[in-house]
Protein backbone atom coordinates (compact mmCIF):
# COMPACT_ATOMS: atom_id res chain seq x y z
CA UNK A 1 0.00 0.00 0.00
CA UNK A 2 0.92 3.47 -0.73
CA UNK A 3 1.86 5.89 2.28
CA UNK A 4 0.54 9.97 2.23
CA UNK A 5 4.19 10.25 2.57
CA UNK A 6 5.11 8.86 -0.33
CA UNK A 7 2.51 11.08 -2.37
CA UNK A 8 3.10 14.07 -0.74
CA UNK A 9 7.21 13.71 -1.22
CA UNK A 10 6.13 13.98 -4.85
CA UNK A 11 3.98 16.30 -4.99
CA UNK A 12 6.97 18.52 -2.97
CA UNK A 13 9.71 17.92 -5.42
CA UNK A 14 6.40 19.65 -7.74
CA UNK A 15 5.91 22.76 -5.85
CA UNK A 16 7.73 22.62 -2.12
CA UNK A 17 6.22 23.67 0.86
CA UNK A 18 8.74 26.31 1.05
CA UNK A 19 8.05 28.60 -1.91
CA UNK A 20 4.39 29.36 0.11
CA UNK A 21 4.17 32.76 1.02
CA UNK A 22 4.88 33.33 4.97
CA UNK A 23 2.56 32.73 7.74
CA UNK A 24 0.36 30.48 4.72
CA UNK A 25 -0.75 27.20 6.61
CA UNK A 26 0.13 24.22 3.48
CA UNK A 27 1.01 21.22 4.34
CA UNK A 28 -0.46 18.14 6.65
CA UNK A 29 -3.91 19.66 7.93
CA UNK A 30 -5.52 16.64 9.66
CA UNK A 31 -4.77 12.94 10.04
CA UNK A 32 -1.06 11.21 9.60
CA UNK A 33 1.22 10.95 6.94
CA UNK A 34 1.84 7.39 7.54
CA UNK A 35 -1.64 6.79 6.64
CA UNK A 36 -2.36 4.21 3.55
CA UNK A 37 -4.03 5.72 0.80
CA UNK A 38 -7.06 3.15 -0.40
CA UNK A 39 -8.76 6.01 -2.48
CA UNK A 40 -7.64 9.77 -3.02
CA UNK A 41 -9.71 12.83 -4.02
CA UNK A 42 -8.35 16.31 -4.96
CA UNK A 43 -10.52 19.56 -4.58
CA UNK A 44 -10.64 23.62 -4.47
CA UNK A 45 -11.91 23.54 -0.66
CA UNK A 46 -12.85 21.35 2.14
CA UNK A 47 -16.29 21.73 3.19
CA UNK A 48 -18.65 20.08 5.17
CA UNK A 49 -20.67 19.07 1.80
CA UNK A 50 -17.04 18.24 0.15
CA UNK A 51 -16.33 15.78 3.12
CA UNK A 52 -19.71 14.44 3.21
CA UNK A 53 -19.19 13.33 -0.76
CA UNK A 54 -15.32 12.00 0.79
CA UNK A 55 -17.32 9.93 3.32
CA UNK A 56 -19.73 8.72 0.41
CA UNK A 57 -17.27 7.74 -1.66
CA UNK A 58 -15.29 5.97 0.87
CA UNK A 59 -11.95 8.17 0.40
CA UNK A 60 -9.18 8.12 2.77
CA UNK A 61 -7.12 10.92 1.31
CA UNK A 62 -8.24 14.45 0.50
CA UNK A 63 -5.69 16.61 -1.44
CA UNK A 64 -7.25 20.40 -1.50
CA UNK A 65 -5.83 23.81 -2.77
CA UNK A 66 -7.47 25.97 0.08
CA UNK A 67 -6.18 24.52 3.45
CA UNK A 68 -8.61 23.54 5.42
CA UNK A 69 -7.51 25.05 8.25
CA UNK A 70 -6.50 28.70 7.69
CA UNK A 71 -6.90 29.46 11.91
CA UNK A 72 -6.64 27.21 14.61
CA UNK A 73 -9.39 25.84 17.07
CA UNK A 74 -9.67 27.09 20.05
CA UNK A 75 -12.26 25.33 21.89
CA UNK A 76 -13.72 22.49 19.80
CA UNK A 77 -17.45 23.04 20.20
CA UNK A 78 -19.07 20.64 17.71
CA UNK A 79 -22.09 23.28 17.47
CA UNK A 80 -20.08 25.02 15.08
CA UNK A 81 -19.88 23.25 11.65
CA UNK A 82 -16.02 24.04 10.65
CA UNK A 83 -15.06 21.90 13.78
CA UNK A 84 -17.67 19.28 13.33
CA UNK A 85 -16.64 18.72 9.61
CA UNK A 86 -13.08 18.40 11.41
CA UNK A 87 -14.53 15.29 13.64
CA UNK A 88 -15.95 14.10 10.54
CA UNK A 89 -12.88 13.67 9.01
CA UNK A 90 -11.05 12.49 12.33
CA UNK A 91 -14.22 9.97 12.89
CA UNK A 92 -13.93 8.48 9.41
CA UNK A 93 -10.28 8.42 9.19
CA UNK A 94 -9.14 10.88 6.40
CA UNK A 95 -6.04 12.69 6.07
CA UNK A 96 -6.36 15.99 4.31
CA UNK A 97 -3.12 17.78 2.89
CA UNK A 98 -3.37 21.16 1.34
CA UNK A 99 -1.19 22.54 -1.33
CA UNK A 100 -1.95 26.53 -1.53
CA UNK A 101 0.16 29.57 -2.00
CA UNK A 102 3.34 26.89 -2.88
CA UNK A 103 1.09 25.52 -6.15
CA UNK A 104 0.17 29.16 -6.82
CA UNK A 105 3.89 29.94 -7.40
CA UNK A 106 5.17 26.79 -8.73
CA UNK A 107 6.34 27.02 -12.11
CA UNK A 108 3.22 24.40 -13.88
CA UNK A 109 0.84 25.22 -11.18
CA UNK A 110 -1.87 26.82 -10.61
CA UNK A 111 -1.53 30.99 -12.49
CA UNK A 112 0.23 29.04 -15.13
CA UNK A 113 -3.01 26.51 -15.47
CA UNK A 114 -5.24 30.30 -15.46
CA UNK A 115 -2.79 31.63 -18.13
CA UNK A 116 -2.73 28.32 -20.21
CA UNK A 117 -6.82 28.31 -20.48
CA UNK A 118 -6.64 31.94 -21.51
CA UNK A 119 -5.03 31.08 -24.35
CA UNK A 120 -2.32 33.33 -23.28
CA UNK A 121 1.07 33.16 -24.77
CA UNK A 122 4.70 34.30 -24.08
CA UNK A 123 3.95 34.41 -20.37
CA UNK A 124 6.18 35.48 -17.49
CA UNK A 125 5.59 36.00 -13.55
CA UNK A 126 3.83 39.17 -13.10
CA UNK A 127 5.44 39.31 -9.47
CA UNK A 128 9.42 39.73 -8.82
CA UNK A 129 10.81 35.97 -8.86
CA UNK A 130 12.07 34.80 -6.02
CA UNK A 131 14.75 31.91 -6.03
CA UNK A 132 13.99 28.85 -3.85
CA UNK A 133 17.15 28.30 -1.27
CA UNK A 134 19.19 25.55 -1.78
CA UNK A 135 22.62 24.13 0.44
CA UNK A 136 25.37 22.33 -0.19
CA UNK A 137 26.76 19.31 2.01
CA UNK A 138 30.05 18.67 1.76
CA UNK A 139 31.83 15.64 3.48
CA UNK A 140 34.89 13.78 3.30
CA UNK A 141 35.23 10.11 3.30
CA UNK A 142 37.33 7.40 3.34
CA UNK A 143 37.59 6.14 -0.89
CA UNK A 144 36.78 2.81 0.66
CA UNK A 145 33.16 3.82 1.50
CA UNK A 146 32.94 6.88 -0.62
CA UNK A 147 30.27 4.56 -2.10
CA UNK A 148 28.06 3.52 0.29
CA UNK A 149 27.96 7.44 1.72
CA UNK A 150 27.04 8.48 -2.01
CA UNK A 151 24.36 5.55 -1.86
CA UNK A 152 23.13 6.82 1.74
CA UNK A 153 22.82 10.40 0.67
CA UNK A 154 21.08 10.06 -2.72
CA UNK A 155 18.14 7.52 -0.51
CA UNK A 156 17.76 10.15 1.89
CA UNK A 157 16.86 12.93 -0.74
CA UNK A 158 20.09 14.91 -1.08
CA UNK A 159 21.39 15.18 -4.67
CA UNK A 160 17.92 15.99 -6.67
CA UNK A 161 18.18 18.55 -9.46
CA UNK A 162 15.48 19.29 -11.85
CA UNK A 163 14.42 15.53 -13.41
CA UNK A 164 17.88 14.19 -12.21
CA UNK A 165 18.80 12.81 -9.02
CA UNK A 166 21.50 10.84 -7.26
CA UNK A 167 23.46 13.46 -8.25
CA UNK A 168 27.25 14.50 -6.80
CA UNK A 169 30.49 15.18 -7.17
CA UNK A 170 33.94 14.13 -5.80
CA UNK A 171 37.55 15.05 -5.67
CA UNK A 172 39.93 12.60 -4.64
CA UNK A 173 43.04 13.75 -1.92
CA UNK A 174 44.26 13.17 1.37
CA UNK A 175 43.05 13.68 4.77
CA UNK A 176 45.64 14.04 7.96
CA UNK A 177 45.27 13.61 11.49
CA UNK A 178 45.85 12.96 14.95
CA UNK A 179 43.95 10.61 17.09
CA UNK A 180 44.51 11.17 20.50
CA UNK A 181 44.90 8.95 23.17
CA UNK A 182 40.52 8.52 23.93
CA UNK A 183 40.31 8.39 20.02
CA UNK A 184 38.90 4.77 18.24
CA UNK A 185 40.27 5.90 14.83
CA UNK A 186 39.28 3.71 11.38
CA UNK A 187 42.91 4.75 9.89
CA UNK A 188 45.78 4.84 12.01
CA UNK A 189 46.65 4.35 16.30
CA UNK A 190 46.56 6.79 19.18
CA UNK A 191 49.07 9.64 19.39
CA UNK A 192 49.98 8.49 15.63
CA UNK A 193 50.12 11.47 12.77
CA UNK A 194 48.19 9.32 10.21
CA UNK A 195 46.45 10.53 6.79
CA UNK A 196 43.91 8.20 4.73
CA UNK A 197 43.05 8.90 0.29
CA UNK A 198 39.95 10.15 0.65
CA UNK A 199 37.15 11.58 -1.40
CA UNK A 200 35.04 14.63 -0.68
CA UNK A 201 31.71 14.25 -1.94
CA UNK A 202 29.72 17.21 -2.74
CA UNK A 203 25.70 17.43 -2.90
CA UNK A 204 22.88 19.96 -2.80
CA UNK A 205 20.22 19.99 -0.08
CA UNK A 206 16.92 20.84 -0.27
CA UNK A 207 16.98 23.19 3.40
CA UNK A 208 13.81 20.88 4.59
CA UNK A 209 15.79 17.45 3.85
CA UNK A 210 18.98 18.94 5.58
CA UNK A 211 18.27 17.04 9.08
CA UNK A 212 17.58 13.48 7.17
CA UNK A 213 20.11 13.67 4.86
CA UNK A 214 22.78 14.33 7.64
CA UNK A 215 21.53 11.66 9.57
CA UNK A 216 21.88 9.54 7.12
CA UNK A 217 25.08 10.34 5.80
CA UNK A 218 26.26 10.08 9.95
CA UNK A 219 24.93 6.50 9.61
CA UNK A 220 26.59 5.36 6.75
CA UNK A 221 30.00 7.15 7.50
CA UNK A 222 32.89 4.32 8.98
CA UNK A 223 34.80 8.04 10.81
CA UNK A 224 34.55 8.23 14.38
CA UNK A 225 34.43 11.86 13.89
CA UNK A 226 32.96 12.55 10.44
CA UNK A 227 34.44 15.96 9.13
CA UNK A 228 31.45 17.78 7.05
CA UNK A 229 29.61 21.73 6.28
CA UNK A 230 27.07 22.58 5.13
CA UNK A 231 26.87 26.16 3.21
CA UNK A 232 24.12 28.07 0.92
CA UNK A 233 23.80 28.12 -2.79
CA UNK A 234 22.63 31.14 -4.85
CA UNK A 235 22.44 30.96 -8.92
CA UNK A 236 21.44 27.45 -9.25
CA UNK A 237 17.99 27.35 -7.76
CA UNK A 238 14.15 27.42 -9.18
CA UNK A 239 12.77 30.80 -9.54
CA UNK A 240 9.18 30.85 -8.83
CA UNK A 241 6.97 33.84 -8.82
CA UNK A 242 3.14 34.78 -8.53
CA UNK A 243 0.67 36.02 -11.41
CA UNK A 244 1.32 35.16 -15.17
CA UNK A 245 1.61 37.91 -17.60
CA UNK A 246 1.57 37.80 -21.56
CA UNK A 247 -0.15 38.20 -24.63
CA UNK A 248 -3.81 37.20 -26.31
CA UNK A 249 -3.60 35.17 -29.09
CA UNK A 250 -5.84 37.67 -31.18
CA UNK A 251 -6.90 41.06 -29.61
CA UNK A 252 -10.44 41.94 -27.95
CA UNK A 253 -12.17 44.39 -26.47
CA UNK A 254 -13.11 44.33 -22.74
CA UNK A 255 -16.30 43.68 -22.88
CA UNK A 256 -15.63 40.31 -25.15
CA UNK A 257 -13.07 39.23 -23.42
CA UNK A 258 -15.16 39.28 -20.44
CA UNK A 259 -17.17 37.12 -21.94
CA UNK A 260 -15.01 34.81 -23.02
CA UNK A 261 -13.41 34.56 -18.86
CA UNK A 262 -17.08 33.67 -18.53
CA UNK A 263 -17.07 30.94 -21.13
CA UNK A 264 -13.85 29.62 -20.19
CA UNK A 265 -14.73 29.74 -16.73
CA UNK A 266 -18.35 28.33 -16.69
CA UNK A 267 -19.27 30.95 -14.37
CA UNK A 268 -22.47 32.89 -14.75
CA UNK A 269 -21.45 36.18 -14.01
CA UNK A 270 -18.41 38.60 -12.86
CA UNK A 271 -17.30 42.31 -12.28
CA UNK A 272 -16.18 44.45 -14.89
CA UNK A 273 -13.84 47.64 -13.18
CA UNK A 274 -13.26 49.32 -16.82
CA UNK A 275 -13.30 53.25 -18.51
CA UNK A 276 -14.16 51.29 -21.17
CA UNK A 277 -15.54 48.37 -22.49
CA UNK A 278 -14.62 49.09 -25.93
CA UNK A 279 -11.45 49.58 -25.34
CA UNK A 280 -9.15 47.09 -26.96
CA UNK A 281 -6.63 44.47 -25.49
CA UNK A 282 -3.97 42.19 -25.78
CA UNK A 283 -1.77 41.96 -22.93
CA UNK A 284 -3.22 40.19 -19.96
CA UNK A 285 -2.01 39.71 -16.28
CA UNK A 286 -3.56 36.61 -14.01
CA UNK A 287 -3.20 36.08 -10.38
CA UNK A 288 -5.77 33.13 -9.35
CA UNK A 289 -6.96 33.97 -5.87
CA UNK A 290 -7.07 36.92 -4.08
CA UNK A 291 -4.81 39.61 -6.23
CA UNK A 292 -6.35 42.73 -5.82
CA UNK A 293 -3.82 44.10 -3.94
CA UNK A 294 -1.05 43.27 -6.45
CA UNK A 295 -2.93 45.38 -9.50
CA UNK A 296 -0.01 48.28 -9.53
CA UNK A 297 2.31 45.11 -11.00
CA UNK A 298 0.09 44.77 -13.39
CA UNK A 299 0.49 48.32 -14.61
CA UNK A 300 4.53 48.18 -13.64
CA UNK A 301 3.96 45.29 -16.39
CA UNK A 302 1.93 47.07 -19.23
CA UNK A 303 -1.20 45.11 -19.00
CA UNK A 304 -4.25 46.30 -20.86
CA UNK A 305 -6.33 44.49 -18.35
CA UNK A 306 -5.60 42.22 -14.66
CA UNK A 307 -7.28 38.58 -14.18
CA UNK A 308 -7.62 38.39 -10.45
CA UNK A 309 -10.76 37.98 -7.27
CA UNK A 310 -12.14 39.48 -4.50
CA UNK A 311 -11.33 42.98 -5.66
CA UNK A 312 -13.14 45.37 -3.04
CA UNK A 313 -15.46 48.90 -3.48
CA UNK A 314 -12.22 51.27 -2.94
CA UNK A 315 -9.84 48.83 -4.40
CA UNK A 316 -11.97 49.51 -7.65
CA UNK A 317 -12.00 52.68 -7.32
CA UNK A 318 -8.31 52.96 -7.09
CA UNK A 319 -8.14 50.81 -10.12
CA UNK A 320 -10.14 53.01 -12.67
CA UNK A 321 -8.10 56.11 -11.38
CA UNK A 322 -5.04 54.33 -12.07
CA UNK A 323 -6.30 53.60 -15.77
CA UNK A 324 -6.42 50.09 -15.67
CA UNK A 325 -8.93 47.41 -16.72
CA UNK A 326 -10.08 44.88 -14.20
CA UNK A 327 -11.78 41.50 -14.53
CA UNK A 328 -13.09 39.96 -11.75
CA UNK A 329 -14.28 36.46 -12.05
CA UNK A 330 -14.14 35.53 -8.18
CA UNK A 331 -12.06 33.40 -6.21
CA UNK A 332 -13.59 29.69 -7.29
CA UNK A 333 -11.91 29.70 -11.21
CA UNK A 334 -8.91 28.16 -8.87
CA UNK A 335 -11.25 24.99 -9.00
CA UNK A 336 -9.10 24.44 -12.96
CA UNK A 337 -6.72 22.91 -9.85
CA UNK A 338 -8.97 19.95 -9.77
CA UNK A 339 -8.60 18.24 -13.10
CA UNK A 340 -5.03 19.54 -13.44
CA UNK A 341 -4.18 18.15 -10.15
CA UNK A 342 -5.73 14.33 -11.23
CA UNK A 343 -3.49 14.91 -14.90
CA UNK A 344 -0.15 15.07 -12.58
CA UNK A 345 -0.93 12.63 -9.81
CA UNK A 346 -2.09 10.35 -12.37
CA UNK A 347 1.10 10.82 -14.36
CA UNK A 348 3.06 9.94 -11.17
CA UNK A 349 0.79 7.28 -10.43
CA UNK A 350 1.57 5.49 -13.28
CA UNK A 351 5.58 6.39 -12.85
CA UNK A 352 5.72 5.10 -9.30
CA UNK A 353 3.13 1.95 -9.68
CA UNK A 354 0.93 3.81 -7.06
CA UNK A 355 -2.37 1.30 -6.39
CA UNK A 356 -5.28 3.70 -5.74
CA UNK A 357 -8.07 5.53 -7.53
CA UNK A 358 -7.45 8.93 -8.04
CA UNK A 359 -11.39 11.15 -8.22
CA UNK A 360 -12.37 14.69 -8.37
CA UNK A 361 -14.89 16.34 -6.38
CA UNK A 362 -17.87 16.64 -8.02
CA UNK A 363 -19.21 19.65 -6.27
CA UNK A 364 -19.34 23.48 -6.81
CA UNK A 365 -18.29 24.94 -3.67
CA UNK A 366 -18.53 28.93 -4.45
CA UNK A 367 -20.23 30.27 -2.38
CA UNK A 368 -21.74 33.29 -4.88
CA UNK A 369 -25.08 32.98 -6.92
CA UNK A 370 -25.58 35.55 -10.02
CA UNK A 371 -29.38 36.60 -10.08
Amino acid sequence: MTKVKEVVERFEKFAPKEIAEPGDPVGLQLGSLSAEIKKMMVTLDVRPEVVKEAIDQQVDFIFAHHPAMFHPVKHFDLTVPQNQMYAELIKHGITVYAAHTNLDNAPGGMNDWLAAALGLTATSSLLPLKEESLDQLCVYVPRAAAATVRQALAQAGAGSIGNYTGCSYSAVGTGRFLPNQAAQPLIGQANQPSQAAEEKLEVFVRPRLVGQVIQAMLAAHPYEEPVYYLVPVHGLNQKYGMGRVGQLKHPLTVEKFALMCKQTFKISGLRVISPDLNQIISRVAVLGGSGAQFYPAALQAHADVYLTGDVTYHTGHDILAAGLTVIDPGHHIESICKPNLKRLFEKWRSENDWQFPIITSRLNTDPFKFI
